[in-house]
């Protein structure tokens, strides 16, 4: 399968293999971070126009459960614990997906948790196809867009070897002050001999950029389709996802019939 050489399919296979493939590149690292930096953008703010409430960063839900529990509002402790239980079986599940597949040799794996991700996705679509508006939709839809967003965030973080992030962007703006610091920074002549001058990483600071404007561009993208096409807007972030993933899996699949 995908084995005519030039082929469209087999460009496309051999794409889908550099990007999310187990030999990893600093362009493939790229690539991927900023499909799944949108996805997430899409996902954090769109969800929010839905439920009220952004899924992907735990440092709000944490600080959020000391005010509760302080507050004695144990109903939103619970909700709390909760999301933050759902967003780390996400990241679990990741990674028993990703060692699932590594201790049997396979060459997708890192396709597998996206392919759960991309039908967790339409999932939620119909969701809130037949169920938005009513109480139980609301709890529902909170931990499974938690349980998304840790699946996916641990899934780049296994691929990228911890290099990039995608669910939130504080550690990536605190990345790029460091970086312009070091940019600006004025290595003046009378250093001592042998002082190592100070250097930005610009291929890094480059790489932030990119993914904090993929993720606003996500972000824009998830407001406007949940407002204007509801959760219809599901259906094209899944379907980036299955792109990336499908060729993997199908070529897999076909390499294991007898």
């Amino acid at each position: 399968m995908f084995q005519r050489k030039g082929s469209l399919s087999a460009r496309y296979m051999d794409y889908t293999q550099r990007v999310i493939g187990a030999e990893r590149s600093g362009i493939a690292d790229t690539q991927l971070g900023m499909v799944l930096t949108f996805v997430a953008g899409a996902v954090n703010a769109g969800g929010f126009l839905v439920v009220g409430q952004y899924t992907s960063h735990m440092s709000g839900i944490f600080s959020a459960l000391a005010d509760n529990l302080v507050l004695g509002t144990l109903s939103l402790v619970l909700a709390g614990l909760s999301a933050l239980v759902f967003f780390v079986l996400g990241a679990a599940c990741s990674a028993i997906l990703i060692n699932w597949g590594r201790r049997r040799e396979r060459r997708d794996f890192f396709a597998l948790p996206l392919m759960l991700e991309a039908i967790l996705l339409f999932g939620f679509g119909l969701l809130g196809a037949f169920m938005q508006g009513t109480a139980l939709f609301t709890v529902l839809a909170v931990l499974l867009l938690c349980f998304i967003m840790g699946l996916q965030n641990a899934t780049v973080t296994k691929i990228s070897g911890a290099r990039i992030r995608t669910t939130h962007v504080t550690g990536m703006i605190t990345d790029v002050g460091i970086e312009f610091g070091k940019l600006v920074y004025w290595n003046r002549a009378s250093m001592k001999p042998g002082a190592e001058p100070v250097r930005a990483d610009r291929p890094k600071l480059r790489l932030l950029l990119v993914l904090l404007g993929s993720f606003f561009a996500g972000g824009v993208f998830g407001a406007f389709g949940f407002q204007h096409w509801g959760f219809a807007t599901c259906i094209p972030l899944g379907l980036l996802l299955l792109i990336l993933a499908s060729p993997l899996l199908l070529n897999s699949f076909a390499s294991r019939r007898p």
